[in-house]
C-alpha cells in the first residue's frame, strides 16, 4: 500500500507562483513513477507532469517552461514548481504513484487562478 497527501495548493493571481508537495509513506520502493494530474471543474482528468524512478521527466505542453516536477528522495516528497501561473490552470490536482500491480491517487488539492 502507498499513501499520498499533497498540500501547496490556494488562491494566487495570474502570473503568480505556487508549489505542491505529494508526501509518499507505504510502500514507496514499489513506486515507479509519481505524476501530478489535474482536474478542471467539469473537465476529465489530465497529466500534468511525471517524474520516474529512473528521475527522467516529462510534462504536458500545455505547462513546459513553466512548472517543474523534482523530488526530495530522503522525504519521499515529490513537488510540483508553477510559475506563471494562468487562470486555466485553475483545477484540482492529484498526486498519482504508479507501482507495478496498482495505482495509488492523493485527495487532491484545489488550485485557483485569479485574473
Amino acid at each position: 500500500q502507498v499513501q499520498l497527501v499533497e498540500s501547496g495548493g490556494g488562491l494566487v493571481q495570474a502570473g503568480g507562483s505556487l508549489r505542491l508537495s505529494c508526501a509518499a509513506s507505504g510502500s514507496t520502493r514499489r513506486i515507479n513513477a509519481i505524476g501530478w494530474y489535474r482536474q478542471p471543474a467539469g473537465k476529465q482528468r489530465e497529466l500534468v507532469a511525471v517524474i520516474r524512478s529512473a528521475g527522467t521527466t516529462d510534462y504536458a505542453d500545455s505547462v513546459k517552461g513553466r512548472f517543474s516536477i523534482s523530488r526530495d528522495n530522503a522525504e519521499n516528497t515529490v513537488f510540483l514548481q508553477m510559475n506563471s501561473l494562468k487562470v486555466e490552470d485553475t483545477a484540482v490536482y492529484y498526486c498519482n504513484a504508479d507501482t507495478t500491480f496498482l495505482t495509488y491517487w492523493g485527495q487532491g488539492t484545489q488550485v485557483t487562478v485569479s485574473s
